[in-house]
């Protein structure tokens, strides 16, 4: 173990490969142990640095992280952006460098100032509390990049029952402290009076998440609701065509008018794709066709507003027949529906001159979707991955919705960690979540993050399924992170304060 905590190349790429194992333990491979195997050999790798070290250590860590897991990105730079392959990669790498930094902070932090190898329990307690720190720092920095968290890991693991407690973030926290823990385990030995407490902090999460797991925190507030959805597989390339606009609008009328009839009819993201202005005389047709059915029809659909004398477009959503609401997208994806510095970017490549490349924010109070008599969350594409803010808008509701377009990923693992990470915010809520996609996964997603019907990738169908209207709030949506920030700030003080004092004995 000595050359894993020294210094140099060797431990900087066992670094580098304990990070890479992150997708691993996520969707679509749900290998959930190797959650604790990557992030025990970070913790141990910074056992012993300077914190010069420990920062170019982190940045290993980050960069085999983001490497491995956002292949993704490539695919949509290079398959749908138009960059070269040479160009493609030199961004990508560029991307994962940067962002890669989101650990190497962290890592320098801890050698820095927080780290107590004499006081192994304490230590191990402050790491999980730092571990946390960085994943909710991430989500937020520079509208914040929430992907690739560890706390997804056990969307079906033993510690699931803790989500609807904490959300994804007291799993997380969990995780890390199991990791150090366990690294730690034969240096407790030396210290009984410690050894009985560590015991306990490493059982009682996978406890307390065993016995939860199931548990239902929600009740139901109506009865089941019929669900259509309509996965319309349109290629990417067709998606923006003013040529087959004509195709699409006919393939979703089509579509639904020989769906079996349902409560709520869903279609994906800009499932029209062209303003709601100009397809105003098309989606009164179809609401009328939805309210003689007594059904609501919801639809993604961009929407242009004129706004102090200025014209704005936002990534929207509408609902016609039996319900009502517009919603507009407030989480938008950098450089897909905005680019950062456009005056500096636009014209370099055709990614940075994307059709939906210019959308601006939805504002942060807008009521939610009305479908049946219901009130719907909604989520367009990137939002449903943002715990706090899915969490605030599923406390209003009686059932979540999130419409997405990942054709931009191709057959990347892209889609299928998006679908897990919408799975999560239906476990942390309670609530049922409707899930339609253009080209999959479209899904319906019970309370407990399971799914129960689906149409897989690359395929047009209809899904139909029945969902719950749902009351009451989890401990998550009642007390939101404030719990966990609290516990992580009094144990980082605690490092620090602790730390230092050691250092002025």
């Amino acid at each position: 173990m000595r050359w894993i905590t020294r210094p140099g190349w060797p431990g900087n790429l066992l670094a580098l490969a304990a990070g890479a194992l992150t997708p691993l333990f996520l969707a679509p491979f749900d290998i959930w142990p190797l959650a604790l195997l990557s992030l025990a050999l970070f913790y141990v790798g910074l056992r012993e640095l300077s914190p010069r070290q420990a920062l170019g250590r982190g940045w290993c860590y980050g960069f085999g992280l983001f490497g491995a897991g956002t292949s993704w990105i490539y695919v949509s730079i290079h398959t749908y952006g138009g960059a070269s392959v040479a160009l493609a990669g030199l961004l990508m790498l560029g991307f994962i460098a940067a962002i890669a930094l989101f650990f190497a902070l962290p890592a320098w932090v801890w050698a820095r100032w927080i780290r107590r190898n004499e006081a192994p329990l304490a230590d191990a307690l402050a790491f999980a509390a730092l571990w946390l720190g960085q994943e909710a720092f991430r989500g937020w920095f520079l509208t914040g990049f929430p992907w690739l968290y560890s706390g997804y890991s056990q969307l079906h693991g033993p510690l699931a029952g803790l989500a609807p407690l904490g959300g994804m973030w007291s799993v997380s926290f969990a995780l890390a402290l199991t990791a150090a823990l366990l690294c730690n385990l034969h240096r407790l030995r030396e210290r009984k009076a410690f050894l009985a407490l560590g015991v306990v902090l490493l059982i009682a999460p996978w406890g307390l998440g065993l016995g939860l797991k199931g548990h239902a925190w929600t009740v139901p507030s109506g009865a089941p609701l019929k669900v259509a959805a309509i996965q319309g597989n349109i290629a990417q390339s067709m998606k923006w065509d003013p040529e087959a606009l004509d195709h699409q609008l006919k393939l979703y009328r089509d579509k639904t008018f020989v769906s079996q009839p349902a409560d709520l009819i869903v279609w994906p993201e800009t499932a029209v794709p062209v303003l709601m202005e100009s397809a105003q005389g098309y989606l009164n047709m179809m609401g009328s066709f939805a309210a003689d059915r007594q059904s609501a029809l919801i639809t993604g659909v961009p929407i242009r507003q004129v706004e102090h004398g200025q014209k704005r477009y936002y990534n929207g959503i509408t609902v016609v027949g039996e319900g009502d609401g517009v919603y507009l997208k407030q989480k938008l994806v950098p450089f897909g529906e905005y680019v950062p510095l456009q005056d500096m970017l636009r014209g370099l490549i055709a990614f940075f001159d994307l059709p939906m490349s210019d959308f601006a924010r939805g504002p942060a109070d807008q009521p939610l979707l009305q479908a049946k008599g219901y009130q719907i969350a909604p989520f367009i594409c990137y939002e449903v991955v943002y715990p706090e803010f899915a969490a605030g808008m599923a406390a209003r509701s009686d059932l979540l919705l999130t419409i997405s377009n990942d054709t931009w990923f191709g057959t990347s693992i892209g889609p299928l960690q998006h679908l897990q990470m919408a799975q999560m915010r239906a476990l942390e809520a309670g609530r049922w979540m409707i899930r339609a996609t253009n080209n999959g996964v479209t899904a319906l997603i019970d309370p407990f993050g399971q799914i129960t019907t689906q149409i897989p990738q690359f395929e047009e169908g209809v899904m139909y399924g029945e969902v719950t209207p749902m009351q009451r709030l989890t401990p998550y949506l009642h007390w939101r992170s404030w719990p966990m920030v609290v516990l992580c700030a009094l144990l980082l003080g605690w490092a620090l304060l602790a730390s230092r004092i050691a250092k002025t004995v």
